[in-house]
């Protein structure tokens, strides 16, 4: 699946971690990683002042933990653009 960064793709990656039995919370929270994991209650605290992008890269990496054969396509990296090479013309 190619991931999106939407409000619904957000949704949908709850919905996989309920199917999982795992409650997804959006709290406040000062976690390094940006969530927590509370395992014997099956409860997935995410960090809500953070981006949606961090949100959803959150979720696909806790359902790669707790669901090992989830698969994710990433979009290619961009390359860098490098500076276009100019050769000094001398004025006649």
């Amino acid at each position: 699946m190619q991931v999106k960064y939407t409000q619904h793709y957000l949704g949908k990656l709850q919905d996989q971690l309920a199917e999982c039995g795992y409650q997804v919370r959006f709290e406040k929270g000062n976690f390094k990683t940006g969530y927590c994991i509370l395992e014997h209650k099956k409860v997935v605290v995410i960090n809500k002042f953070v981006p949606i992008e961090s949100k959803i890269n959150s979720l696909i990496e806790i359902l790669k933990k707790v669901q090992p054969d989830f698969e994710v396509n990433l979009p290619p990296a961009s390359e860098p653009e490098l500076p276009l090479e100019t050769t000094a013309q001398p004025n006649p």
